[in-house]
């Protein structure tokens, strides 16, 4: 039987209410992200055209003359009580309402919003919306967004990560910089707004049992069952990360007139969630640089040290204080361990731990010492995981990291990279180290706050 939320994921047959061949519009931005990854029928609906983008187009709902699934909502918002009843007359079960208009702009608007739910909720409709971007799915290719941009038909790449999402504008802008940015593949991306009916308990628990997702990004503003929230938590062991805005009394105030949306208490909200095992970030960048780390890292027992390695004794010194801060515990390495990457140094100089790897790298080569350095990380007891800091050198070829994540993957003892150099040697490593499965950021800090994520999640994993 048909998950009701696959009416929206994998609709048979989707109309588009307001498409438009106006460029600067959303009804022709939608049109267009439809017909450009989704493989079903899909049906324009307006009266001032016959054809757009080649598809034929209706002048209403009616006139289409097949029944479909999905119906996505771009007209101002008085018109959604009919387009609900002549949706229903052609078996439509869910509705993406994009056009704001309700909630946001105040009791009008929310009476508007309250009406449209209970009337679709009679009719056997789910309501996604309103005031959002829709949806953005890595496997299907399917597109329900108002996207100004065909950037995603080449950035956007199947994964593990879902997101869900409550604004819209800032979902849409702010994924094509992260998918420009980051190594990141999609499952599916939903941008929620009003969450009038639909809402981040539905698709967290959607997320929970969807084969195609391995870690659930959160950015909310409310929460509309905090205990059910938490409990679905409680009994994933996929990780949960959440951005909850709204925690300055100003921030409270601002989520009210973006969408209508009522903030708790933040230090209670804090608690609850350290206690369920979510995974708790603070801006966007955070939010999106965990999930990255755990579609990439999938074993891990943190019940050890972290062992440092890097190419500057001053980086090792910032990071050592900055673990101290996270109350991250530093290796205490065997003589073993310290032993073998003697070996590497110059006869001038001892391994101590941080492990300061550049006169090593300079007598012997930056591939051979890194390699041969985690290489003896890994087989010491007292490691549970590894920075690797590294400078992206020219005159060395980065394919050493494919020998780097597979001993990763060997000993389940995750490696996370800070990569520094120019820009275009860091990238073609950056390029090889995330082909090898080993994530990488651009700060000291942002490794530290990953591998508490890390150590947090899989602490929290191991006790179900």
């Amino acid at each position: 039987m048909k998950h009701e939320l696959d009416y929206f994921f994998h609709p048979d047959g989707v109309a588009v209410l307001g498409a438009s061949e106006n460029q600067r519009t959303g009804g022709f931005h939608i049109l267009r992200n439809v017909l450009g990854g989704y493989t079903g029928r899909v049906y324009p609906v307006n009266p001032r055209y016959t054809e757009l983008l080649g598809v034929k187009c209706y002048p209403d709902i009616q006139s289409i003359p097949d029944t479909f699934e999905c119906l996505i909502y771009f007209i101002p918002a008085r018109f959604i009580l009919d387009t609900i009843k002549e949706a229903a007359k052609k078996g439509v079960r869910a509705i993406i309402i994009e056009s704001a208009g309700f909630a946001e702009v105040g009791s009008q608007g929310q009476a508007l919003q309250q009406e449209a739910v209970a009337l679709a909720n009679s009719l056997g409709i789910r309501l996604w919306g309103p005031n959002c971007m829709g949806y953005l799915d890595g496997h299907t290719r399917n597109v329900f967004s108002f996207m100004y941009t065909d950037k995603w038909k080449t950035l956007m790449k199947p994964g593990d990560v879902s997101l869900i999402v409550q604004s819209g504008m800032l979902s849409a802008g702010f994924l094509m910089s992260v998918l420009e940015r980051d190594n990141i593949g999609i499952s599916k991306v939903c941008s929620i707004g009003n969450k009038c009916d639909v809402n981040e308990i539905d698709l967290l628990d959607y997320f929970c049992g969807d084969s195609e997702t391995g870690v659930v990004g959160c950015y909310l503003e409310s929460i509309v069952d905090g205990k059910k929230f938490l409990q679905i938590v409680k009994n994933t062991q996929k990780p949960i990360v959440v951005l909850k805005s709204g925690r300055s009394e100003q921030g409270k105030k601002a989520a009210m007139s973006h969408t209508a949306s009522l903030a708790g208490n933040t230090a209670v909200q804090a608690g609850a969630f350290k206690q369920a095992g979510v995974v708790q970030v603070i801006d966007l960048y955070e939010l999106i640089d965990t999930v990255k780390a755990f579609s990439y890292i999938k074993n891990y027992r943190p019940d050890k040290g972290v062992a440092l390695m890097t190419f500057s004794g001053g980086a090792g010194i910032v990071t050592t204080d900055l673990m101290a801060d996270y109350s991250i515990p530093l290796a205490n390495l065997s003589n073993d361990t310290l032993q073998a990457v003697q070996k590497l140094y110059p006869s001038w100089m001892g391994a101590s731990h941080p492990l300061d790897l550049w006169p090593a790298v300079e007598q012997n080569g930056l591939d051979a010492v890194y390699t041969a350095t985690v290489e003896a990380l890994m087989s010491d007891t007292s490691v549970d995981s590894i920075i690797v800091e590294c400078f992206a050198s020219r005159y060395y070829d980065p394919a050493f990291f494919k020998d780097i994540g597979n001993m990763m993957r060997t000993h389940k003892k995750p490696v996370v990279l800070w990569l520094v150099g120019e820009k275009d040697v860091v990238d073609n490593y950056k390029m090889h180290a995330e082909g090898s499965g080993i994530p990488v950021f651009g700060e000291i800090g942002r490794c530290i706050q990953i591998i508490q994520a890390l150590r947090f999640h899989f602490s929290k994993r191991g006790k179900m």
